[in-house]
């Protein structure tokens, strides 16, 4: 079933058909539909998707996920949930999800894809961001060197990753919950070729990310070189940190 939503997106109504635990944060939930045979097609690495749900008073809300992977061939599609315990609209459904249920989605969108052209890739994120890097990755051509930088924060987060031979997978284990600079700092002590070779995808918690930002304009990095975006915020609820993405603090440039 699809139909066209305001946005001019295709809504798609789908049917879970399995779930997996990926990791003691991150839970995977495969969905099936006739509509998929016709998603995605715009080579983006970080397809999003709209997801709607009702909150506790029956209200709709709508979250926004990065799709792990889609194949138009069998007209599934898997999306990663980072999970918190009982909290959270969108990571507790994911929880409870069981084969049958049905989510509705309006997608995809996108902005980013690694160019093959070039000589240097940067990769950096947290949890959020892993089902986005993680098909950048697999996208990559198979002499592409780069580096990619992962924050968790236990080992236990720590997941099997395909990438190119040529791309340091750096997974950094961040005990201290309020280390905003964690992630900026292994990015600015890594491997810097000349700044005009390279291109750059950040995104995962708001500060973080605003952190990573201020490496790059001291690296000299093209604005047009980097795809970056706060997916979340330490501190706020989803829907107080989506209306204060039209307020300074939630900017990032």
């Amino acid at each position: 079933m699809t139909a066209p939503t305001r946005q001019g997106r295709p809504q798609h109504v789908l049917a879970v058909e399995s779930t997996e635990q990926v990791g003691p944060h991150l839970v995977r939930v495969v969905l099936s539909g006739e509509s998929l045979a016709d998603f995605g097609g715009n080579g983006h690495t970080d397809a999003y998707v709209k997801l709607r749900f009702t909150d506790a008073d029956e209200r709709p809300v709508t979250r926004t996920y990065t799709v792990r992977w889609h194949d138009r061939a069998t007209k599934r599609l898997a999306i990663d949930f980072v999970t918190h315990g009982d909290t959270g609209i969108a990571a507790v459904w994911a929880m409870r999800a069981v084969p049958g249920d049905e989510l509705v989605l309006s997608g995809p969108g996108g902005a980013y894809a690694p160019d093959p052209a070039t000589a240097w890739h940067v990769f950096a994120g947290d949890l959020s961001a892993l089902p986005a890097i993680s098909a950048a990755l697999e996208a990559l051509p198979a002499d592409a060197k780069g580096a990619a930088y992962l924050e968790v924060a236990a080992e236990a987060d720590i997941l099997h990753l395909k990438c190119p031979a040529g791309v340091a997978l750096n997974w950094l284990v961040n005990p201290d919950f309020d280390d905003v600079a964690f992630l900026a700092r292994a990015v600015d002590g890594g491997p810097w070729p000349d700044a005009s070779g390279v291109q750059v995808f950040v995104h995962g918690e708001r500060e973080s990310v605003k952190a990573i930002r201020a490496v790059l304009r001291t690296r000299a990095v093209p604005r047009e070189a980097i795809s970056i975006s706060g997916y979340w915020a330490r501190g706020r609820t989803e829907d107080v940190f989506q209306a204060e993405k039209r307020e300074p603090i939630g900017r990032i440039e």
